[in-house]
């Protein structure tokens, strides 16, 4: 077996056929599985892929236990020499997987391949990143990388001022599309299923680089990512929980002192949002929206208060 796709759904039925549907019509000329576990989905998805996919293997949960876990059962019985990782809310564009495949058997040092991908317009979609640390997260508060996106310094963390046109190492690959080594996987683990949504496969690039493996950026290989499918339909939660996925990074592998200085750092993050957003509520047609997000920056501020 040549490779072994995974991807994880929560109620995106339609986004998920068209997803399946690219993979098998875009994926010739190599020995692939594909692998959907359902987190517990209430809009049809699990009936859909049994019906129009029968080949899928198909797992279904009786409950949402997140992206980590879900991709951890797929990965325990897949068979392939590589793992894709790959989000319901792709499509594969242009013999994609392969290409991606191509380049992947002939860098034997890299653990994990990450491609170009793009929004539905076909505008370039930043992804890949740097790992979170004190300085990142400073920077990431005070939006000074939107107002300087062409500044090494400022848009270190997104890599604002890069393309995306050249192979280049990188920190960590953006979860929406991860091409992983069978031979990487073995030797530091699955994903650490104590994050439920974010920072999952930052933490699992981590462990990567860690152990003496490279994270490379391929660019010649595309897909489109709606991006934000299933963490949409519960926004205000998700908003909360981007902030506490790096917060969680940051206490297990860079200690108690950078955790606390971090949740000061987000604290201060989510109480200058409130009052904006409050504002706009007041004289914006966004009500409803303004509202729903003012009431995520002081739900985080609990959390970080309350360590809950």
């Amino acid at each position: 077996m040549d490779l072994s796709v995974i991807i994880v759904n929560w109620n995106t039925r339609d986004i998920l056929r068209d997803c399946l549907k690219s993979v098998y019509e875009q994926t010739t000329d190599i020995v692939f599985e594909v692998i959907v576990i359902d987190n517990a989905s209430s809009d049809g998805s699990r009936e859909m892929v049994r019906a129009e996919f029968p080949q899928v293997i198909l797992i279904e949960n009786t409950q949402n236990r997140g992206f980590a876990a879900a991709n951890n059962q797929g990965m325990r019985i897949c068979r392939g020499r590589y793992v894709l990782l790959l989000n319901s809310d792709t499509v594969v564009l242009d013999k994609a997987i392969q290409k991606v495949m191509s380049f992947a058997d002939k860098h034997p040092e890299a653990s994990v391949i990450g491609c170009k991908v793009l929004n539905p317009d076909k505008t370039l979609q930043p992804t890949c990143f740097m790992f979170p640390s004190l300085l990142n997260l400073l920077l990431s508060t005070t939006y000074l990388y939107k107002l300087f996106p062409c500044s090494r310094f400022f848009g270190r963390e997104q890599m604002s001022w890069w393309d995306r046109n050249d192979v280049r190492q990188v920190d960590v690959v953006t979860g929406c599309f991860m091409l992983v080594r069978r031979e990487a996987i073995e030797q530091v683990g699955l994903m650490d299923e104590d994050y439920f949504m974010y920072a999952e496969e930052t933490d699992w690039c981590w462990r990567f680089k860690r152990a003496g493996w490279n994270n490379l950026f391929y660019p010649d290989s595309q897909i489109i990512h709606l991006g934000g499918q299933s963490s949409k339909q519960v926004r205000v939660a998700m908003i909360v929980q981007l902030r506490r996925a790096i917060l969680q990074f940051i206490r297990k592998n860079y200690g108690a002192l950078q955790y606390y200085l971090g949740s000061i750092l987000v604290l201060i993050f989510y109480m200058v949002r409130i009052p904006y957003w409050l504002f706009l509520a007041v004289l914006t047609k966004e009500r409803r929206r303004a509202v729903d997000m003012a009431i995520a920056y002081w739900r985080g501020c609990c959390s970080i208060i309350t360590g809950k």
